[in-house]
């Protein structure tokens, strides 16, 4: 996800470059797991908090949105500041920002405090991960470099995989009574750890001539998704009084002002955040029109799907995270062996995916509604790991095929903007799908279920088909980075 990031300046010398220890690797990995597992691991906890905390719809889901949006705005800018201020001194400023906001997030007294910690996790995560290959790129080279990538993307994909499996775990051991907690709570000694042995093991790497921090873009883009995601969070609950629409209309008008503040910087010979030029590549262009949509629909079903086991099904964390396990464990084979496929047969291995994930989607849809409320979880499995093995064709293939046409020397900042609509994508489709099934949830939680993942079915489907208006092929002469970079969900 963030491997582009650290590609910006690859063509750079770094100053002081050093070599990087095994151990120095295994650290790095460490404090990338982090956020890759709080990615997805409160899903299984949202019932728990809600009883705890007495939580309204719409906080729950700011719950997950919040975490997404302040990874997308901000990730850019952490890999920015690795480049300028030393890649260990910025890791090691978010992995202490990470712990101290899981330390609040594990003893929040109430939701609010839970929102603006996981807020806060979202912001310093986005300024541990750009570190972790901006640092391997820098201190290592050759195989060691390769490797040390691959066990990166290899990181990624086991924490995608275990993320709401552990948080189930954790939440069914009732630590100390605490039920949910325990899942913030454990990264506090694992942050501090990494803390200190960051420090002695290391090696702080910067670039020579590293890019601008785009504030005023960063700001802007922040007012656009803020004004978006909360009217769509806030209005279903509330009755959708006045205020959610003119804060929704502040959206489309702070788009716009985006656009024109990063031309502007763009022409000045500054470094926007969204470099507007990009979009007039066709591949970029066409291929972010796909991209969201799919990004959305993934990012609310995982929400979705762990809402309908307990509440609907009325099932344990831990039977939600292991229900859940089919569908990941078929997402990390699917990314690890699609780049050798989309090497040999392009963007069909896209459309595909599309139609895979879309028929597993319609067939899990159909289950639960048609059997509701008798759904035995190993019913769901085969359909959840078609639908897993897909969307990880479909991952991969869209990175690949929305950077072919971009010149390589630009590849790093077009992967940084594809990362940027991802997670965008995760929180808005929190907000909006996520906001449809919980709207229907208190009259037919099946119905709901089935109409999100009815949904969700045809955005597959609609990418898998848009896919043929992209270039056949990758840009020749990616980095092996840039591949890596689909095995993180």
């Amino acid at each position: 996800m963030t491997t582009s990031l650290t590609r910006q300046g690859t063509s750079e010398p770094t100053v002081a470059p050093a070599q990087l220890s095994a151990a120095g690797i295994a650290i790095l990995l460490c404090g990338a797991i982090l956020p890759f597992l709080d990615m997805f691991i409160v899903n299984v906890a949202l019932p728990g908090i809600n009883s705890a905390l007495k939580a309204s719809s719409a906080t729950l889901e700011l719950t997950i949105a919040g975490y997404g949006t302040a990874y997308a705005l901000l990730l850019i800018v952490g890999g920015r500041l690795g480049d300028a201020y030393g890649r260990r001194t910025v890791f090691i400023t978010g992995l202490a920002g990470f712990t101290l906001s899981s330390l609040v997030c594990g003893i929040a007294p109430n939701i609010d405090v839970l929102v603006g910690a996981r807020i806060a996790q979202g912001a310093s995560a986005a300024l541990i991960i750009p570190q972790v290959l901006g640092t391997f790129h820098a201190a290592l080279s050759g195989q060691r470099e390769g490797k040390a990538i691959g066990l990166y993307g290899a990181t990624a994909g086991m924490s995608a995989v275990a993320g709401q499996l552990v948080g189930g775990l954790l939440i069914a051991a009732n630590i100390a009574g605490e039920s949910w907690r325990p899942i913030f709570l454990v990264n506090v000694p694992i942050g501090l750890f990494a803390i200190v042995a960051a420090w002695r093991l290391v090696p702080n790497t910067r670039s020579a001539n590293p890019a601008s921090v785009d504030l005023p873009g960063t700001a802007l883009f922040g007012v656009t998704m803020i004004s978006l995601l909360i009217p769509l969070t806030e209005g279903q609950s509330v009755g959708w009084p006045l205020w959610t629409w003119i804060v929704l209309a502040v959206s489309p008008v702070a788009g716009v002002a985006t656009y024109l503040v990063e031309r502007q910087t763009e022409k000045r010979g500054g470094s926007p955040l969204l470099p507007p030029s990009l979009f007039a590549v066709c591949s970029m262009r066409r291929g972010s029109a796909l991209a969201l949509p799919f990004f959305l629909g993934f990012g609310a079903f995982m929400f979705v799907f762990s809402l309908t086991v307990q509440d609907g099904l009325h099932q344990s964390a831990l039977h939600s995270g292991l229900a859940i396990t089919p569908l990941a464990v078929a997402f990390l084979i699917g990314s690890m062996i699609t780049p050798r496929l989309f090497a040999r047969y392009g963007r069909t291995v896209l459309a595909v995916g599309g139609v895979l994930q879309g028929l597993a989607l319609a067939s899990l849809a159909a289950i639960v509604v048609d059997k509701w409320p008798h759904v035995h979880l190993l019913e769901l499995a085969p359909s959840l790991a078609v639908s897993g093995f897909g969307a990880a064709l479909i991952f991969v293939s869209v990175f690949r095929l929305v950077l072919a046409d971009v010149p390589v020397h630009l590849a790093g900042i077009g992967g940084g903007m594809i990362v940027t609509l991802q997670q965008s994508g995760y929180a808005l489709g929190v907000a909006t799908l996520g906001t449809l099934f919980l709207s229907m949830e208190s009259h037919n939680i099946a119905n709901g279920f089935g109409w999100v993942v009815g949904i969700e079915a045809a955005v597959a489907v609609f990418v898998a088909a848009g896919g043929f208006m992209l270039p056949a092929t990758a840009a020749p002469g990616e980095n092996v980075a840039l591949e890596n970079v689909a095995l993180e969900v």
